[in-house]
């Protein structure tokens, strides 16, 4: 027996987020397998500026109005803009029977 904890489950990252950052990155059907909560957009994603604006928009149109990634990336720094993650992301998203 061992003192170690056991590892908690992540839940997946909900389809419709993982078909949005697909479509902004214009990424073959295999890559959404890489769309982890703990992927970061910019290191393991390779999203650029225009597909984070593209993003941006996309979390607009599906989820509405109050979803704002500018806003969330404007109040980070370079090591912060760096971390963002899928999971950083979903957390903007409204409860799944909200909208």
């Amino acid at each position: 027996m061992t003192d170690r904890e056991p590892p908690v489950a992540v839940p997946p990252v909900r389809p419709a987020l993982v078909s949005l950052l697909a479509d902004v990155a214009q990424a073959p059907p295999d890559w959404a397998a890489r769309v982890i909560p703990q992927a970061r957009l910019d290191g393991d994603l390779l999203l650029d500026e225009t597909d984070l604006a593209a993003l941006h928009e996309g979390l607009r149109r599906s989820f509405g109005p109050s979803v704002d990634l500018a806003a969330l990336r404007a109040g980070l720094d370079l090591a912060g803009l760096e971390a963002l993650t899928v999971a950083d992301v979903e957390r903007l998203l409204p409860a799944k029977d909200a909208r």
